[in-house]
């Protein structure tokens, strides 16, 4: 690792190298220092690697617009590089006449978001994709799919790496600050201390955004709140006859417990939504029950005993319980005060969908500011 660098992305899950490559293929400098062994162990590697559609977002946000844009560059980067994906479409169901509304708010939002290409369906209509399937309405929408996430990160990792960048594990950011004109930064490399310069710093850290910004010296006033969303799957064991993704409509915190595929044709649920003070990853077997009660209202064929623990995943959350969901947030020095320094926070899902739109985004928005300045 060389002691002075253009650009330094911290965090190498699945936005974070989305930035470092559009950097990099842009021609900046680009070194990306991940705290972990490895790329995506965080968030990234621990979502239901669904390629949304953009749906639910309000209308001019950044999920919305980073959704829907980063939705059409995402299926069109797999089919370019060979990564994994499928589009299978999803259905979103009412499951009683009360909900009817929500359906309708979700139509009226997406269309908002310029997605055009949604049905809505009876419920024989349903039947017909989805036969053991129940609901009172629904609505059908093709553009979603699923991706492999880490395939995803490795073709990511080789186009950082084709451009000239460097990426560097085990690296972690134990602070800096902005002196003469540059990041005079401090990293963890084992037990080694090593410094480093660099004249921008994008901070990825996901999880450890805010860690990390206060490390930096950003103002406390100035950096959001972190609240932990964990959030738990369970797999189905048995066969199955599902096709397409399953969703009941919205619940506070997340999307229900859905139902979904990966590429082998495997099916999940999840994941719930359960407000934690810590990091932790393991499954609650006993979280099974509420499960089973979610999801016997849209299918209520579902054996006793056919769920089995998976995994989950902790959403870095802006907004806490009871409170409407946040939007993404993006820092520059406008918002924080600090020159050089950009922050992503709260790049809960749909994150993976929009990871190409955002690394757009935070490249214009370095070389707006190099032209600025």
């Amino acid at each position: 690792m060389s002691e002075r660098t253009e650009c330094v992305v911290i965090g190498a899950g699945v936005v974070g190298l989305a930035v470092a490559r559009a950097l990099a293929e842009s021609g900046h400098e680009v070194l990306v220092l991940e705290a972990e062994g490895s790329i995506g162990t965080g968030i990234s590697a621990r979502s239901s690697e669904v390629i949304h559609a953009g749906l639910y977002y309000p209308p001019g946000s950044l999920k919305g617009r980073g959704c829907v844009e980063g939705r059409r560059a995402l299926y069109a980067y797999c089919a370019e590089r060979g990564v994994g994906h499928r589009r299978c479409g999803k259905l979103i169901l009412a499951t009683d006449p009360t909900q009817l509304a929500q359906l309708d708010a979700i139509e009226a939002s997406a269309r908002a978001n310029g997605v055009q290409d949604l049905h809505r369906l009876e419920p024989s209509e349903v039947a017909d994709l989805e036969p053991t399937v129940r609901c009172t309405a629904a609505l059908y929408s093709p553009s979603t799919g699923i991706v492999d996430s880490h395939g995803l990160m490795l073709s990511l990792l080789g186009d950082i790496e084709r451009a000239g960048g460097v990426v560097v594990c085990r690296a972690r950011v134990l602070g800096g600050q902005w002196r003469e004109g540059a990041w005079r930064l401090r990293i963890g490399i084992g037990a080694q201390e090593e410094r480093l310069t660099a004249s921008q710093v994008i901070n990825c850290a996901g999880l450890g955004a805010q860690s990390v910004a206060r490390g930096l010296g950003v103002p406390e006033a100035r950096i959001p709140p972190l609240h932990y969303a964990k959030g738990s799957y369970f797999s189905l064991s048995g066969r199955h006859t599902f096709s397409h993704l399953i969703y009941p409509v919205p619940e506070p915190g997340g999307l229900g417990v859905h139902l979904t595929l990966d590429l082998e044709g495997r099916v999940r649920f999840g994941p719930d939504v359960e407000w934690v003070s810590a990091v932790d990853y393991r499954v609650d077997p006993v979280r099974a029950g509420r499960f089973y009660e979610a999801i016997r209202r849209y299918w209520p064929g579902l054996p006793d005993g056919a769920l089995q623990p998976a995994f989950a995943g902790i959403r870095p959350k802006l907004a806490g319980p009871g409170a409407d969901g946040a939007d993404f947030c993006l820092q520059g020095p406008a918002e924080h005060g600090l020159p050089g320094l950009i922050g992503l926070y709260g790049i809960e899902s749909p994150g993976l969908t929009a990871a190409l739109a955002l690394g757009r985004v935070v490249c214009a928005r370095i070389t707006a500011d190099a032209r600025a300045g």
